[in-house]
């Protein structure tokens, strides 16, 4: 009996291991969205923004200015004419668990610290350059920052990417580097300049890009331009011949910027250049010594194969249940049919306007993200005017309650006044 329920416990610690480990990759939401304006915020701060389908044609989903401290999970975002989120100057931004889809870009963060994109998917960037990333950091720099355990897949046809990971003149520290690790990169081209991981573009120093796959790429799989303290581990590159196919693994300086202690070691490259032939590694020799340069490998039996045929939305059909957030518990009752309506929305001026055709003494009630009442306001006629005021930038929670049953549950989002 003992030597059963040991077995059956082994059986079950290794199925949730074998699960936890296939599902490392991408967003693991499988949950409903709310429909939603494109967000704009500055100067704001200790929000989470949660569960929202935005699409822009005329810019970005999400646009953060000087905000710090900061959650975006579980959205879908796109199409967008700009970015599916966009940051300026922000502080300790965290993005997973969303999934964005023809957008300019997935997440450009443009100076910053503490900035994580971890856990998303991103299907067919448009693009063109200077965008086209998955994820671009531009100028960020300090401690916290992390790429790491994202999806891109990129359709030719429906897309045009140019470096799926772009790191540009961003700097992460001795201690804690700039982690870009166990990102899932499928699809690049058609351009001729673009690829899977380009690091030190225009300099840049402490950086890890480790335990990477990449297939189809681009014009190259992973490089360094220029910087220090870069190091490149234990990735995977494939790409087989396509009419802007170039090179696998590089070191190259592009730069008149002092490029020294480098590192590439234990990569494994399979990776054929447009005219047909292998081309899995170069180094220029103008990089200084890249220690580890000779671990790298060339592995015969990578091929596409590397990739499960199926890397985005995997959670949507494989995950029992979306995990539990860390947010305001926000239930979907069934609505009744009380054509309510509440605008404007993003809210940019003193109040909101409720319309409640049959209001029969209903309240709304506004709570912050944190769960915290901040308004509560009878609805007596038909249209009510509320004061919000009183509210900072950000999202928040609206109830319509009739008693202690809700009605209906509606998100507000309130703008710089």
């Amino acid at each position: 009996m003992i030597k059963i329920k040991k077995q059956l416990i082994f059986i079950i610690i290794f199925t949730v291991l074998f699960h936890f480990l296939s599902f490392g990759q991408g967003s693991t939401y499988g949950g409903t969205y709310t429909d939603s304006s494109p967000i704009v915020l500055d100067g704001a701060s200790n929000q989470i923004i949660s569960g929202l389908k935005i699409s822009n044609s005329t810019g970005h989903c999400i646009k953060l200015s000087n905000c710090s401290n900061i959650t975006i999970q579980n959205c879908k975002l796109g199409p967008s004419k700009g970015e599916g989120v966009f940051l300026s100057n922000c502080r300790n931004i965290t993005v997973t668990n969303c999934s964005m889809e023809f957008v300019e870009s997935g997440v450009v963060a443009d100076v910053g610290s503490g900035i994580k994109v971890l856990n998303n998917d991103v299907k067919n960037v448009q693009g063109p350059m200077p965008r086209g990333q998955m994820v671009q950091f531009g100028n960020v720099s300090g401690t916290g920052n992390s790429i790491s355990y994202n999806v891109v897949e990129n359709i030719m046809g429906q897309s045009y990417p140019e470096d799926e990971i772009s790191l540009f003149m961003s700097n992460g520290t001795a201690d804690d580097p700039i982690k870009v690790v166990g990102n899932w990169i499928r699809g690049g081209g058609p351009s001729t300049s673009g690829g899977g991981i380009m690091t030190g573009d225009e300099g840049g120093s402490y950086v890890l890009v480790q335990d990477n796959i990449l297939v189809n790429p681009g014009q190259y799989g992973i490089t360094i331009s220029s910087g220090n303290n870069i190091t490149i581990q234990n990735n995977k590159i494939f790409s087989s011949q396509q009419s802007f196919s170039n090179i696998g693994l590089s070191a190259y300086k592009q730069y008149p910027i002092a490029t020294f202690s480098n590192t590439i070691m234990n990569n494994e490259v399979n990776f054929t250049n447009k005219d047909g032939v292998l081309n899995n590694m170069w180094n220029a020799g103008n990089s200084g010594t890249i220690a580890g340069w000779d671990t790298n490998t060339y592995n015969t039996n990578l091929d596409a194969s590397i990739l499960p045929s199926k890397i985005i939305g995997r959670a949507v059909a494989d995950t029992i249940a979306a995990p539990k957030q860390d947010t305001i518990p926000i239930p979907q009752p069934k609505p009744l049919d009380v054509k309510l309506k509440i605008y404007p929305n993003p809210v940019y001026s003193q109040s909101i306007i409720v319309i409640a055709p049959t209001p029969n003494n209903q309240r709304i009630v506004i709570y912050d993200l944190n769960g915290q009442k901040l308004i509560d306001k009878s609805i007596n006629s038909n249209s009510t005017q509320v004061d919000t005021s009183s509210l900072v930038m950000g999202i928040y929670v609206v109830k319509i309650m009739d008693g202690d049953k809700i009605i209906d549950i509606r998100k507000i989002i309130v703008g710089k006044k």
